[in-house]
Order: C-alpha cells, then structure tokens, then sequence
C-alpha cells in the first residue's frame, strides 16, 4: 500500500462494509425477537459510520479510486471488520454479538497495523498508524465491555421449535 488515495478508498470501504453487515446482522435478529442483539448490531453500525464518516473527512480533498471488489487488497473476501454471518446465530446473546464485534476490532486493528509496518510511504504509514491506534481503542472498549456480559448457558442455541424453512 503505497498511495495515500489507495488507503484511504480501502479504509472508507472497510468501515462501509462493517456498517452495513451490522445493519444486515440487526435486522436479522429484528426478524427473530432478538431486540437486544439487534440493538447492539445498530450501534457497532453507528460506530464503524462515525469511523467512515472520519475518514471521509479526511480523503475529501483526494480522488479516490475506485476499485472493483476483487481489487481490495484483504485476507479473504470481505473487509477485515465485517462480521462472518456464518458466526451468528438468531438465539445468539449480547455475549455473543459483543465477542463477535471485539473480533472483528481486532481484524481491523491488525489490518492497520500491518499496512502502517509493510508501507514505504510516510504518509500512508502515519494514518495508518493512527487508524490502528483508534481500532486499539475500540478493542480495549469491547473488552470493558465483554468483561460486564454475562456469559450464556451451554445451551444457549437449544429451541425445541425451530424456524422452519421451506424452499
């Protein structure tokens, strides 16, 4: 990663793909009677836009490229910070919904981290290094957070009358 632009469009994609799978996830537990789960998805999406709406900001006198899906430079698929839907469950707990955001913060974090470490630009490292520092910060959040969530019962996901589906 080697021009600021470049960086910056990845960054406003991250975050944008973080708040919209937040949005997806919440409304799926609307549609399941999960409304504290849901709740908890609505504000990690308001956190991860106010985070879009920083960097933003902070490309607003920039052209940024605009990059094809398969052109962003991440680990699999997706962005680093978007929640795998494969790890929610619709009887899932705040427990579970606050773990899967610390994870996801972390992803982020490393994200960052590893641009600002391989980066030969001075420019790029130095947002990059303070876009790991706050995705640190909200780590540390999560874990004060996590940290006063009761843990579930072993059987949290058991129903005897599960949603059925039919094709």
């Amino acid at each position: 990663m080697s021009d600021v632009a470049l960086f910056l469009a990845h960054a406003i994609a991250l975050e944008s793909e973080a708040a919209e799978r937040y949005d997806e996830l919440a409304d799926a537990m609307e549609v399941h009677n999960n409304p504290k789960v849901a709740e908890l998805f609505r504000k990690q999406a308001h956190f991860s836009r106010l985070h879009w709406n920083e960097i933003k900001e902070t490309a607003k006198h920039l052209e940024l490229p605009k990059l094809k899906p398969w052109e962003y430079q991440w680990q699999s698929t997706e962005g680093p910070e978007s929640a795998p839907v494969e790890r929610t469950h619709y009887l899932m707990t705040p427990y579970h919904c606050i773990h899967l955001a610390l994870q996801n913060e972390r992803r982020g974090h490393q994200y960052y981290a590893d641009v600002a470490y391989k980066t030969e630009d001075p420019e790029v490292k130095k947002l990059a290094t303070q876009f790991a520092q706050e995705e640190a910060q909200h780590v540390v959040l999560l874990e004060k957070w996590a940290a006063n969530v009761e843990e579930p019962e072993p059987d949290w996901d058991l129903d005897l009358d599960p949603p059925v589906v039919s094709d």
